[in-house]
């Protein structure tokens, strides 16, 4: 077993009691037998002015641990009103970009039509916060989620029972030939521009189609390549059979095809349910952090996360609704993201292909 080594994540170091949690996390996957990576016993040397440097320092940190591990186990519970955490979710786009085993865990494994905040029920029809029909209503979390981990109902203890029992089965199964990556499909032609992957929350709306084919205009005239979420992958069918968890799987198939096709990332973050980026954008921008891509994040609201976030105040820790307290880097979002890429303030699409184009040059 201790050549498993376990990267536990979530959004622990937020809470007031968050560390020792993550100490006890950490104890009890060693009594299974695993070894741990754990970030946060690595001494950091941190700068008392430069919140921005410290940011990058535990970022990078944070990339050091991932490349060390050969498993994560993350927290799914909702975070910021109906989100998971998204630097936990860009955490499992690393680690499944890297061939880890990605597992995670909810004390609510019920569909989302069931449990998200904030709906409202019109005519039969489940609508979010913004008056579009529920996203992925009948899984229990985005399909790139659903794709890439086994979802565990219950705790970090019970997440990590199943794994130990799968590592178990692997044991034995040690004479059959490793599964491996799913082949990747022939890359489009691009004639000769780099490729630029559009990630965001656009593939939900329902002028996607539209919306879309002007993006891909946009791009073209500033000398990119684009593929978006919805673009048909040869060899994969249309997520069309009904069933939601074989559509959920074609529809991550086809997504993570299209960030190992492309050469940039350009990752629309703004806030989708509550106060995180969606989570098949967060997924899509670890997995291609970690296999070498370049990334470009935008956001309408470019202010410091204690700004933008609402909360109790400095009296209180920056602590939202949740209980759960702001990040404080001088960043509009989550270090994972801001870390590892620009983020641009624009309103618009448009106005972030023109600033990412201008940097590219």
């Amino acid at each position: 077993m201790e050549k498993e080594r376990i990267y536990i994540a979530g959004p622990m170091c937020f809470y007031e009691d968050g560390y020792p949690r993550w100490d006890l996390m950490r104890d009890r996957a060693k009594v299974k037998g695993f070894d741990v990576t754990m970030p946060n016993e690595s001494d950091l040397i941190m700068d008392p002015v430069d919140l921005q440097k410290n940011a990058v320092t535990i970022f990078n940190n944070c990339a050091r641990w991932m490349n060390e591990t050969t498993a994560i186990i993350c927290n799914l519970e909702f975070y910021r009103g109906p989100d998971v955490d998204g630097g936990s979710i860009y955490e499992m786009g690393m680690a499944y970009a890297k061939g880890a085993h990605c597992y995670g865990y909810t004390r609510d494994k019920r569909p989302m039509v069931w449990k998200y905040q904030g709906s409202q029920l019109k005519e039969g029809i489940v609508y979010d916060q913004k008056g579009r029909p529920l996203p992925y209503a009948q899984l229990p979390f985005s399909p790139n989620v659903v794709g890439a981990c086994k979802i565990v109902e219950g705790d970090f203890d019970d997440c990590l029972q199943v794994f130990a029992l799968d590592m178990e089965e692997k044991r034995k199964l040690a004479l059959f030939p490793p599964v491996s990556n799913l082949p990747l499909c022939s890359k489009p032609d691009s004639k000769g521009m780099p490729i630029v992957y559009l990630a965001g929350p656009d593939r939900f709306e329902a002028d996607a189609p539209a919306r879309y084919e002007l993006f891909k205009q946009l791009c073209l005239a500033n000398g990119l390549y684009p593929i978006v979420p919805t673009d048909p992958i040869p060899g994969i069918p249309p997520a069309e059979t009904g069933d939601p968890y074989t559509d959920a799987y074609l529809t991550f198939l086809r997504q993570q095809q299209h960030v190992r096709h492309c050469d940039i990332l350009l990752a629309d973050l703004n806030d989708f349910h509550g106060w995180e980026p969606d989570s098949d954008t967060s997924f899509e921008c670890g997995m291609a952090f970690q296999l070498g891509k370049k990334l470009f994040g935008y956001m309408k609201d470019t202010r410091r996360m204690i700004e933008r976030i609402p909360s109790f105040g400095p009296e209180r820790g920056y602590r939202d609704a949740c209980g759960c307290n702001a990040e404080n880097f001088d960043f509009p979002i989550n270090l994972m993201f801001a870390a590892s890429m620009p983020i641009y303030q624009a309103d618009s699409f448009q106005e972030a292909l023109e600033q990412m184009a201008a940097a590219l040059k």
